[in-house]
């Protein structure tokens, strides 16, 4: 039958400027011997995805073509090597592309359970944000026990969650946000101080707090000069987006001098391999601070898969504090 081979997901067309979303029927996938067919309850969105939709971001060989990066839903059906999940189990997972769909396949090694105490919906704000979080501060910038961080755009959906998680772990934390609402957020969930970038210049505060020894950057631009400043001797400057411009001062005399490291990060381009090793630490390490409220759901708004269109303008807007959700109602 027709509607067992099918679904509708978002696609977008290419043909218009705008790249304009549409809510499209197409052939449903089918999960290889490592993968899961997910029936998709919701799904993250995620400023990759308006960069992929304009061309920005080229998609993995191999990935989906359609948009979408993390979502949660139920497994309806398994592949020959997939052993971990049964059909009817309720996850949350990494994927490479695919989620804004009614069904997504997904590595079965890089789906995990959804928290205790966490709804199926509000389990798909997680996958992205801590594996961003564990590839960048801990994998690449080997973030050590008691060491400061500056997290720029602590109420992105990255933010919210990297926030929780290293207050959780005892790292004091320094952030910036665009206006006090957001400051306040930050401030809840961990930050020792959370300044208003539209007000203030932000080195001022972190000189008077002493620098710090990790940074993790999504705006690049002018802000790396800074950085290198407001490093410790030995810090580590991981930069994961650029949306204050791509190109930056280098001090080289301060490189050598405090013998910084500066490097990018992205999450996507990272081999299955590398991905499912944290998954498992994730697994290990956040897992209980997700279950015993130490992180909690940070889902500022949702919409339906279908209104995609509008989501995406929320996203650009940069108004909210958290992840924002498409909702998916099932398959017809």
């Amino acid at each position: 039958m027709p509607s067992m081979l099918t679904m509708h997901a978002i696609i977008v067309d290419n043909r218009s400027p705008e790249r304009n979303l549409r809510w499209q029927e197409i052939a449903r996938p089918h999960p290889a011997p490592h993968q899961v067919l997910i029936k998709v309850t919701a799904c993250g969105v995620n400023r990759m995805d308006h960069l992929q939709r304009m061309g920005h971001y080229p998609v993995p060989d191999g990935a989906s073509p359609l948009l979408g990066v993390e979502v949660s839903g139920e497994v309806v059906a398994c592949g020959t090597h997939v052993s971990q999940w049964q059909v009817g189990d309720h996850v949350c997972a990494l994927l490479d592309g695919g989620g804004y769909a009614e069904y997504v396949v997904a590595d079965a090694r890089l789906c995990m359970p959804i928290p205790a105490g966490w709804t199926l919906e509000d389990a798909a704000s997680l996958p992205e944000a801590l594996f961003t979080v564990q590839n960048t501060l801990y994998d690449h910038a080997h973030l050590q026990p008691g060491e400061s961080v500056l997290i720029h755009g602590g109420s992105s959906g990255i933010g919210v969650y990297a926030l929780q998680w290293l207050a959780a772990a005892g790292h004091p934390l320094y952030t910036t946000a665009g206006n006090d609402e957001k400051c306040a957020a930050c401030l809840q969930l961990g930050a020792k101080q959370a300044i208003n970038y539209q007000q203030h210049d932000f080195t001022p505060f972190i000189e008077l707090a002493g620098g710090v020894d990790v940074v993790m950057d999504m705006v690049g631009g002018d802000y790396t000069l800074s950085h290198q400043r407001l490093c410790h001797t030995g810090g580590r400057i991981a930069i994961i987006a650029f949306q204050g411009g791509r190109h930056s001062e280098v001090d080289l005399g301060l490189m050598l001098a405090k013998r910084l490291q500066l490097f990018g990060v992205t999450l996507r381009a990272q081999s299955t391999e590398r991905k499912i090793r944290m998954a498992q630490q994730i697994r290990q390490t956040v897992w209980p601070m997700l279950e015993d409220g130490r992180i909690k759901p940070m889902v500022h708004a949702r919409y339906p898969m279908a209104d995609a269109e509008q989501a995406h303008h929320a996203l650009l807007q940069h108004r909210h504090v958290g992840k924002l959700l498409l909702l998916s109602k099932g398959a017809a």
